[in-house]
């Protein structure tokens, strides 16, 4: 009887044997299959990205003479790029868009006769270098004697009386010389992700703040109006008390 156990045994554990190797053969078949999947998804990614491409520009090309119609019409608002004193001059701005997008873009920045700098038109560029890795440059101003906003320094009077110097707060133009990180540049990605889709939403907000500061003001009026009248009611009433206070005061001295 023991013979036949271990036949039994025996026989079982070949089974679980074939078994294994059976389960570890569909396994590996299984994701050489997701293997071969996962490259049709990728092939198909890079075809939507190039596709994509394809679109962006075909659409970039098109809003190109809306652009040009809005540049020209910003031009009749004076000082719709108002910001600072130089900013006064600043007549135009535009966004482009590498052919490949993916590369970067420029931003370019148009100047009427100034007395801060010489330059026509002021630039940013971003790119990416042969490394891959994120770069920008930019025009360099030509500042007139004296004018230069990046080195601004004010004075005011300290408690001796005396005057000492403190820096102003930085200028916009101290940006076309920070080239620290171009793969995260704030400025130029606010300018062209969300100033330049819709520069005339930018124009209008603090006209929107106007109004909803007046509103408030409003409310705060009658709310203090409001107050005024309670105050008001209050002493007619203490008023009314002391006056009742005194006439008893005389009837009961006429008693007496």
């Amino acid at each position: 009887m023991s013979a036949t156990l271990a036949k039994v045994n025996r026989k079982d554990n070949s089974n679980h044997d074939g078994a294994d190797e059976t389960s570890e053969k569909e396994q590996q078949e299984a994701i050489e299959h997701i293997d071969e999947v996962q490259n049709e998804i990728d092939r198909l990614n890079e075809q939507a990205s190039e596709e994509i491409l394809k679109v962006e520009q075909k659409y970039n090309k098109l809003r190109q003479p809306f652009f040009q119609k809005r540049s020209e019409l910003i031009a009749k608002i004076p000082n719709f790029w108002e910001d600072e004193e130089a900013l006064h001059y600043l007549s135009r701005v535009e966004v482009t868009e590498f052919e490949d997008i993916k590369s970067g873009y420029r931003i370019d920045f148009y100047f009427d006769e100034n007395p801060y700098f010489e330059n026509k038109a002021l630039s940013k560029e971003f790119n990416v270098n042969e490394s891959g890795d994120p770069v920008s440059k930019s025009t360099e101003i030509k500042w007139k004697a004296g004018k230069d906003l990046t080195k601004r320094v004010g004075q005011s009077p300290n408690k001796a009386g005396k005057k000492r110097q403190h820096e102003e707060p930085e200028s916009f133009f101290t940006w076309f010389t920070d080239h620290s990180d171009a793969g995260a540049d704030e400025l130029g990605e606010v300018i062209k992700d969300d100033i330049w889709p819709n520069p005339l939403q930018y124009y209008l907000v603090p006209d929107m703040e106007d109004e909803e500061g007046d509103g408030d003001d409003d409310d705060d009026d009658e709310e203090e109006g409001l107050e005024d009248i309670d105050e008001g009611e209050e002493e007619e009433g203490e008023d009314d008390d002391e006056d009742g206070d005194g006439e008893d005061g005389e009837d009961d001295c006429e008693d007496d």
